[in-house]
């Protein structure tokens, strides 16, 4: 059971609704946000075919792209509308290849301060087997040049 706060209704859909549609990066991997509350987020990434290297599995790439989005969305709704984030440090240890189904990265942030945050991640596969493990650091910026976010 998941014990982080929900965010508001609104924010929530607009936030999913966003990042199904207005993230390139997103489209072009597949990546689905699946559920997000403050402090906690689901990314998704089915695999295909254009994820994989000469090798036939995944990428390293794209198992990290979708543990580092689901820290960076467990902590959007902890940070202040006035503020952003970018990742600064990210550390993935890969256990398992993943070269069907789909993988769930599940964050959880560990540690917000005011211009850092601390969050970890468990990338498993459809069976629940940990494919990998990750820690991710994000400094907390001033967002007055940001544009795109749904309000909150």
């Amino acid at each position: 059971m998941n014990k982080h706060e929900e965010l508001a209704p609104e924010f929530r859909e607009a936030l999913i609704r966003r990042m199904q549609t207005a993230s390139p990066f997103w489209e072009l991997l597949g990546l689905e946000l699946t559920d997000v509350k403050k402090g906690w987020a689901r990314v998704r990434l089915a695999f295909d075919r254009k994820l994989v290297h000469p090798l036939g599995i995944a990428h390293g790439g794209a198992v990290f792209s979708a543990a580092d989005s689901a820290v960076a969305m467990a902590l959007i709704g902890l940070v202040d509308r006035s503020e952003t984030f970018t990742t600064i440090e990210m550390k993935l240890n890969y256990l398992k290849p993943f070269e069907r189904g789909a993988i769930t990265a599940e964050a959880v942030i560990t540690h917000k301060g005011s211009r850092t945050a601390l969050g970890e991640v468990d990338v498993r596969d459809d069976e629940g087997n940990l494919v990998a493990k990750g820690l991710a650091t994000y400094m907390i910026l001033d967002a007055s040049w940001r544009t795109g976010m749904p309000e909150r």
